[in-house]
């Protein structure tokens, strides 16, 4: 099993998570096991997302996916997000 920590701010958390939320089919495609999504607490636009996998292949594919980026850019995320793989 593998597990991806993504950190990343967002513009407006309510706005990102109606986009987040749109796309638990394409998460499921990607191969997204479990997911979580916690969001700092003096900071509630800096956004943790845990996504578990079989394994990293299958993660770091999920993460090349252009869909994948649309969505992101779509949300408001701001800046490159921070992508953490672990096994």
């Amino acid at each position: 099993m593998s597990v991806a920590h993504i950190l990343h701010r967002v513009a407006d958390y309510e706005a990102w998570r109606k986009v987040y939320d749109s796309v638990g089919e394409m998460q499921k495609d990607g191969g997204v096991t479990q997911e979580s999504v916690h969001r700092m607490v003096d900071d509630p636009n800096n956004v943790l997302v845990i996504h578990h996998f079989d394994n990293v292949e299958t993660a770091r594919a999920f993460f090349s996916r252009e869909d994948l980026r649309d969505a992101m850019q779509r949300s408001g995320v701001q800046g490159e997000p921070r992508v953490e793989l672990f096994e």
